[in-house]
């Protein structure tokens, strides 16, 4: 099924150059906060998607003047979930409601969604082994790279989510930690977990992603407690605390 293009108005060839645009064709949850949007349109196709890379989405519509009063809330980045004939992406539902969240919960089928081509560096690097830490935000850009793995690369890795009905459908060999309302920032539970993770002796790479504090904690580990090289280890902070723009 292709989307028909949105209608086009003053300014979107312009805001075109620079972005994609497309219709929303499903819209559904795949865990209990998590929403999963698909976009389809003619240019999507043929955009180059890495696994693990983001888009950045126009949350409000950037030809609206009245957009521009607050344009730190114009756009959000969200992990690719899935790319082939469209784009999907999973967005957290937050209890504070940001402008993400906001966005996300208006939207319905065929509701013209812009954002910019796939973008970041976070991905998939050669290694003997792959590892994987981080919560909710990091489990949707560990799921396309889990599944671009070849089968009989071997996988390790722990997620933490709130609750089971918080998880997110991953392949690999994954330990899933359950917060049950302690706080996901700086996270002590994960960080546990991570020390109890059986790795082979010899350092393979690693994938920390989610909240800023918590990716230290965990890389810190890595460097002095098992002795990996840093540039063994690849990291991307989502949120932290009091930060505005990663929701």
């Amino acid at each position: 099924m292709t989307a028909t293009s949105p209608a086009r108005r003053p300014g979107d060839r312009l805001r075109n150059l620079f972005s994609v645009t497309g219709t929303v064709t499903q819209t559904d949850l795949i865990a209990r906060r998590m929403l999963r949007l698909r976009i389809e349109g003619d240019d999507i196709p043929r955009l180059a998607c890495l696994p693990g890379q983001h888009v950045r989405v126009h949350v409000a519509d950037m030809l609206e003047p009245r957009s521009w009063l607050r344009p730190g809330d114009i756009l959000r980045s969200y992990s690719v979930w899935q790319h082939d004939n469209g784009i999907e992406l999973c967005v957290l539902d937050h209890d504070n409601g940001g402008p993400g969240t906001q966005w996300a919960r208006q939207l319905r089928t065929g509701h013209p969604v812009s954002f910019s081509r796939p973008e970041g560096s976070f991905v998939l690097r050669e290694g003997a082994y792959h590892v994987f830490a981080g919560e909710e935000t990091a489990a949707v850009a560990f799921g396309a790279m889990l599944r671009a793995l070849p089968p009989a690369v071997p996988v390790y890795g722990i997620i933490e989510v709130d609750e089971p009905e918080d998880r997110l459908p991953l392949g690999g060999n994954l330990h899933w930690q359950y917060r049950k309302g302690r706080p996901a920032a700086a996270s002590q539970t994960l960080l546990e977990a991570f020390t109890q993770l059986q790795l082979p002796s010899e350092p393979g790479i690693a994938y920390l992603a989610g909240e800023a504090r918590t990716i230290q904690l965990l890389r810190r580990h890595l460097v002095t407690e098992r002795g990996w090289p840093r540039q063994a280890i690849c990291t991307k902070p989502f949120w932290t605390p009091g930060k505005r723009g990663l929701d």
